[in-house]
Parts: structure tokens; sequence; C-alpha cells
């Protein structure tokens, strides 16, 4: 009976698979064994262009072994297989066996075609304890729902046909054809928490209430279907809460969400951005801070990589920022100015955009305080404070804007945002105008449109 409801289960799986190749990957041991020889005998499978891909991690003494073994299996089945060899290096924060996973990930990542699918052996087993792990991490609706049947990987797609099945139902396919694969010695280690799990926990379990796999592994059937309603709300949420610039979010929209959806918004806005998640207890205490700081109060949240900020009515999200020092400054002549901390350079150009050096000493520093600046438009004297409140640029980005002063210490410049009447008689003869190139200069770090909220308000 397992038998022919593994092969049915398998066409059943190809006909609604999205067209690609296959590629199997085969560590040698019996899951996969199964699931590669009922490929190698499927027509629909063979006809997409079937083959393996065995990852030697280079973790046993035997591991080139495991290789041979596959090679030789795959021959008989006449399945081109590859064998790539990775170095586990072991990641911050994770174990041995998690980094192992990587490096097998990226390996098998390194090898797809577009659209190729990678056919894996986990099963209704595998899936019961990973909802247990995730359940004893604190996890949510994404984690409980564990692995998905089919979900992208990188320009492929991961492909997990056995997950309905039990793994006992594996070793009878495999009996009934004889097959051989080898036992992995770690599987044994009751160290490892996956085999904790598997060896101590769900035995004794499963003796008070034997449907326990069956039903853990419905219960994540149901979570994951949670997860994807979830998921699409907060691709909505977060189209509608998300400012002009991508690394922005109004915030009191955000606390107004349902809890199911805030976690999950906070965590798309932030991948976006190509910056790291926080911890829950870091995404708590972000929601308590915005919630209890007053308005005239700026709140920061930091977690490694990241700083969250609230200014007005939005969040920033922010990889840390680095301030020059209070007595920094530099002379300049007009030709590129690189600037500290990652700022960028600051030139004079013409209309040609080439650069024009004026013979006059002017020096660059970053604010100090008390700063002022007589416009060239209306003539008036302004402070910057005022400037920078009106045109809605955060305080943490006013002490990185690069200032232009005369000989006499006269203020000519506040970047590229503000020219002072003195500084438009000064470059007026030349036809020259100040360019803040911020290039690397961390466009994630600091939104891009204050200068164009400065011309917006009519300032500059």
């Amino acid at each position: 009976m397992p038998v022919r409801r593994i092969h049915e289960l398998i066409e059943s799986a190809l006909a609604t698979l999205p067209s690609g190749p296959l590629l199997v990957a085969c560590s040698g041991g019996l899951d996969s064994s199964v699931l590669l020889h009922v490929l190698a005998s499927a027509p629909a499978a063979r006809a997409r262009g079937l083959r393996a891909v065995h990852v030697d991690h280079g973790l046993q003494d035997d591991s080139a072994e495991w290789a041979r073994h596959c090679q030789r299996f795959a021959d008989a089945l006449r399945v081109p297989l590859s064998v790539c060899k990775v170095e586990v290096v072991r990641q911050p924060g994770l174990g041995l066996e998690a980094s192992a996973r990587q490096a097998r990930y990226a390996a098998i990542e390194s090898l797809l075609v577009p659209d190729e699918i990678v056919a894996l052996a986990h099963h209704r087993d595998d899936q019961v304890e990973t909802v247990l792990l995730k359940l004893l991490r604190g996890a949510g609706p994404e984690g409980i729902g564990a692995m998905r049947p089919l979900r992208r990987l990188g320009i492929g797609f991961a492909w997990r046909p056995l997950l309905g099945l039990p793994r006992a139902a594996l070793r009878e396919y495999a009996d009934e054809f004889q097959l051989t694969w080898l036992q992995d010695p770690s599987n044994a280690d009751p160290g490892i928490d996956r085999n904790y799990l598997r060896l101590n926990v769900l035995p004794r379990i499963a003796r008070r209430w034997p449907e326990v796999e069956a039903s853990i592994a419905q219960s994540a059937t149901w979570a994951r279907a949670a997860a994807e309603l979830i998921d699409l709300e907060a691709d909505r949420a977060l189209a509608r809460l998300q400012g002009l610039d991508p690394a922005t979010l109004r915030y009191r929209d955000w606390l107004d969400l349902p809890t199911a959806l805030r976690d999950p918004v906070l965590r798309r806005w932030l991948r976006a951005l190509d910056l790291p998640e926080p911890t829950h207890y870091q995404a708590a205490e972000l929601v308590r801070q915005l919630a209890e700081a007053g308005e005239d109060r700026q709140p920061c949240v930091r977690w490694p990589g990241v700083e969250v900020r609230r200014y007005r009515e939005l969040l920033y999200a922010l990889t840390p920022l680095q301030f020059p020092t209070f007595d920094w400054h530099a002379d300049f002549d007009g030709t590129p100015l690189t600037l500290p901390c990652g700022l960028g350079q600051l030139r004079l150009i013409d209309d040609a955009s080439r650069t024009v050096r004026v013979p006059r000493h002017l020096q660059v520093r970053f604010r100090r305080g008390g700063e002022s600046l007589r416009l060239a438009r209306g003539g008036h004297t302004r402070e910057l404070r005022d400037l920078f409140q009106e045109a809605g640029i955060p305080p943490w980005q006013r002490g990185r804007l690069p200032l232009l002063f005369d000989a006499d210490g006269v203020l000519l410049a506040v970047a590229d945002m503000w020219l002072g009447g003195a500084g438009a008689r000064l470059l007026e003869p030349f036809g020259a105008r100040l360019e803040w190139a911020t290039g690397t200069h961390a466009a994630a770090d600091e939104p891009a449109p204050a200068a164009a909220l400065a011309r917006v308000a009519g300032l500059s």
C-alpha cells in the first residue's frame, strides 16, 4: 500500500507543480533515497530533466563514502548527480546543525537554473519535530506553520512532496524495493534538540496520544493557512503605512494595527530595507516606547545593525549613525572634499557639472549650535534650528549636514539645501553652485527628500 500511495502522491504533485526542471537533494539517507527512487521511476519527472545533488559537509570522517554511495545509487537509477563540497563555518548565534543547513542550502541554490525545483525529502515526522521546536521557541503562526510544501528558493523553488507521509511509509517503500541507505550517526545524538524530541519526547507523548503526529501535522496546516492570510494582509497594510521614503512608516497607523499584523508589517518593512529584524523583546520595546513617549520626544530603539527612530508622525529605520566630532573642520576651495563618517563629498560645480575652484579661504564644518543663515531669497536671517524644523528634517540628520563658512565665520550654505546671500554673492561670479554628493553616504541612513522638503517649503 505505501508503494502505491507514494507513487500516486508524486504523480499527482508533479501534475500541479510549476513548470521547470527537477533537482533532487540526496543525502544518502533513507528519506532522500526513497524520494530519488520514486522520482526516477516517474516518467513525468524524467521528462522535466531530472538530476540530483549531494552536498558533502565534511563533518564526518567517512563523508567521502557518503558521496560515493550517492554516486553509485544515482548511477544505478541513471540520474546525473553533482557532488558539492562545502566548508561549514559556524555562524554567530547558530549551532553546528543550523550552520550546516545554511551551507547546504547555499550550495544547492548556487546550482539552480531559473525556475528549477529542488525536491527535498522532509516527511510528516520532520514536520512534527519542526512544529514542536518552533513552539518551544515562542513562534507565531508563521513558525508553527513549519515547512511549506512549495516555496521560493533563490531563482527556483523548494518542493517537499512527502510532508504528508510518516517516515514509516518511506521505510516500507525502501524495504519493498530493497534500497540501501546510510545511517547518519549524528541522528542518535540526544544533545541535538531535534534528536532529543524524536528520541525522548515524542515516543512518550505517542504512548498517551497515539494520533499525536497526525494531529500536530494538521495543526501546522491550519497555522500555515492563517500565516498566509496574515502575509497577504501585512503586505496590504505595509503598502498603506509606508511613507514617500521607503525607510519611513506612519507610526500611529502601525500601532493601531491588530496585534497579529503589527509584527509582520514591521518585519516586512525591515526586510525590504535589508535591515536585521528585532527579537520579540525588541519589537515589544518599540511598541512600548512609541505608546508612552510624549509628542516632544524622539524615542529610539536599537538592536545590532538597526536604529528605529520616531520624528513627528513617522518611524525611520536606519543603519547605526555615525556623527562627526564637534571640532572637525576642513579648508575648502571648491575641489572635491571627502567628508567624515561616510557623509560623501562636497564640491563646487558649474552648469556643466565641472569642478570650480575659488581663490577664497572657505571652511567646512558641522553644526555646533546657534548657527543662523541670511537667506539669498528674501534676505531674512533664520536660525538653522527653525529652518530644520520647518523643512521637517529629523534631529539626528541635522548634525550630519555639512556647513560652508567664509574666512570671517559667516555661514554661506547648508549643504546644497540652503544658500545664504553672502554665499550667492561669492559663487555667482564663478557660475558655481555647491554639490553634496552623498553617493555612498547612507541613502538608507538618511531619507533623501530633505533637500526637496526645503525647496517645497520655499526656504532655499
